[in-house]
């Protein structure tokens, strides 16, 4: 690995004793001032002096917190007024960079993170989560406001979509401007830091996504910054050739560059050390290792993939408990295979294995052509000989927009409530928070939402005042995933094994295990069909006690389910399906049980 280099030492705007030192990257200039509030907007008054490797900085006697500023760089008879690239605020994304001193009363000194095997993930975005008005976005202190709501859910961690400074007020978040500022319609540094700390208190970490694979590309500064560039292209901060193509933008940032480098990097360590973040998902790592983003015969940008090594690493080695994700969806082993075996070393990845054949076994319309041996394989593939390098999930911001929709609504057009929609759609959570991988959520899946994912449209908060029962079913399952109470860790182990399979009836159970004996099993009974069963035996492995803890059909959960007789499993000392002992229940229409071992004979 190449030499790590802690945060460059006063770069940006840095308040101390003496002032504000400004520090900036131009190595075309000739000269760089800074202008700004304190020196009412002078263009010659503050020059800054000129480094080794061309860095320039100067000190600023007058120039304090919340202050608006801008270097003025001189490139030959190029006089350019840029932001600062580590902006820690804007004023917006076309206006001013605003001189930050983040001194935040943190509470959260007793928070670790779950664990993988313990993790329940819930994406949210920031804009439209919990958005009050119709006329501005929501904020991270509306997003505080849903703390309760979320910890009573029982996720134990967040994903928000990006929050760096992009154009406008309205986005996904996945067109980054000043990559180091915080939106200022989302509040700003002080209101994220307010939000994560609050998360902590409730026991809930909070994963960031980033976006490295480019930058803007519009209301952009970084953009032929000190007035250098070839071929027409991005200057000091961007490839100058054919690389710098992407599909957002000709903005891929050069990461043969080592101040580019430096520059993500520094990014990436701002979430964790200053915002304490819990991990990072990185946004289509695939177009950070590849030119054309690994499709056809692709050519590998080795820089790229040393990047992510040198990132990996070093928050491996100084914060262990950090989570990085990669959304690479290429389904290789590389990406999560640890680096001292020539890997890149993330954590986890999300699994494009999962996602689109168990998207297309719900929606599928006719039950005879449902696919078993693709939700097989869904729920076995694994990274490295580790279920839990996967993020496995059947809705995202990705899944769910661009001409997407919700699973239920893909279900049945129009009637996304519907018995089936609702039906299938919850098969679809339930096998995300059984199967072996760290499951995933995104917002308002949890009640059905039914609109596809706009960055302009609130999320439908009627929707859960409608479907409480779902919310509450959704809340018990991952009770059954998370808590430690229950007699069984299944849902936490490694090992998976399928005990009956049925394609013509279209009945699937499978067993999660902490134990390779698949003793104390967790027991999952899924049948993703409309005809429901009486008397439905299936292998059991190792114990003949087993009790039914969940049952999906229970018209608690809604009204409009079938609410069949489910009692105890009444379990025979007789083989079955290649295991020792014979299960014998009631099993619905599209539905799933799931069945506890009971230890010590309780």
């Amino acid at each position: 690995m190449e030499k790590v280099i802690n945060k460059m030492e006063g770069m940006g705007a840095n308040i101390s004793e003496n002032g504000t030192t400004f520090r900036v990257w131009a190595p075309h200039a000739n000269k760089v001032f800074v202008t700004g509030t304190f020196n009412n907007w002078d263009k010659a008054a503050n020059e800054l002096n000129h480094e080794d490797n061309g860095y320039w900085s100067v000190t600023v006697a007058g120039a304090k917190k919340e202050d608006e500023y801008k270097y003025v760089i001189h490139n030959g008879d190029l006089i350019l007024s840029r932001n600062d690239p580590y902006a820690r605020e804007m004023t917006n994304s076309n206006g001013n960079s605003v001189i930050k001193d983040l001194k935040f009363d943190w509470e959260d000194q007793d928070f670790q993170m779950k664990s993988c095997n313990s993790l329940v993930i819930y994406e949210l975005h920031v804009g439209t989560f919990n958005r009050q008005h119709n006329d501005a976005v929501a904020t991270f202190d509306d997003v505080i406001k849903k703390i309760p709501y979320l910890q009573s859910l029982g996720i134990n961690c967040v994903e928000l979509l990006p929050i760096a400074e992009f154009a406008g007020g309205i986005s996904w978040g996945y067109n980054p401007s000043y990559p180091f500022a915080i939106e200022r319609d989302y509040g700003g540094a002080e209101a994220f830091a307010r939000m994560v700390n609050e998360f902590h208190k409730a026991d809930i970490g909070v994963i960031l996504d980033v976006v490295y694979n480019h930058f803007g590309p519009s209301d952009m500064d970084l953009w032929q910054f000190d007035g250098w560039s070839e071929n027409d292209k991005g200057g000091i901060y961007f490839y100058n050739d054919y690389k710098s193509s992407t599909p957002w933008g000709d903005t891929r940032p050069d990461y043969g560059r080592e101040e580019v480098r430096q520059y993500i990097r520094d990014n990436a360590f701002m979430w964790i050390e200053d915002y304490h973040c819990d991990g990072l998902r990185m946004d289509a790592t695939s177009y950070i290792r590849y030119e054309g983003g690994g499709l056809g015969d692709d050519n590998e940008i080795p820089e790229g993939n040393q990047l992510m090594r040198n990132i990996n690493a070093e928050i491996q080695a100084r914060y262990p408990g950090k989570l990085t994700i990669a959304e690479d969806l290429k389904g290789q082993d590389i990406v999560t295979l640890q680096i001292d075996h020539g890997g890149i070393g993330y954590g986890s990845q999300w699994d494009v294995n999962f996602v689109h054949p168990v998207r297309k076994l719900l929606i599928e319309q006719d039950d005879k052509h449902r696919d078993m041996h693709s939700l097989i394989d869904a729920i076995l593939f694994k990274y490295n000989d580790d279920v839990f390098e996967r993020v496995i999930y059947t809705e995202s911001h990705d899944e769910v927009a661009n001409g997407k929709a919700r699973v239920p609504e893909e279900i049945e057009p129009g009637n996304a409530d519907s018995f089936y929609g609702k039906k299938r759609a919850l098969l679809g959570i339930a096998i995300t928070l059984t199967a072996p991988g760290i499951p995933m959520l995104f917002q308002g899946q949890e009640f059905i939402e039914d609109e596809y994912f706009q960055d302009n449209e609130a999320l439908d908060w009627t929707h859960q005042k409608k479907h409480k029962g779902i919310t509450r079913m959704v809340q018990d399952i991952i009770k059954l995933r998370t808590q430690d109470k229950f007699e069984s860790q299944g849902l936490k182990g490694q090992f998976t094994k399928i005990l009956n399979f049925n394609e013509e009836q279209k009945v699937l159970a499978y067993a999660r295990s902490t134990n390779s004996d698949f003793s104390e099993s967790t027991i999952v009974l899924l049948n993703f069909s409309i005809i429901s069963h009486e008397n439905y035996s299936f292998g059991i492995p190792n114990t003949n006690h087993y009790e039914l803890a969940f049952n999906s059909d229970w018209k608690g959960y809604d009204e409009e389910f079938t609410d069949m007789f489910v009692e105890q499993v009444t379990i025979y000392d007789e083989s079955c399906d290649g295991e020792f002992h014979k299960a014998v229940t009631n099993l619905p229409a599209y539905s799933f049980l799931i069945f506890l071992p009971v230890l010590n004979n309780k």
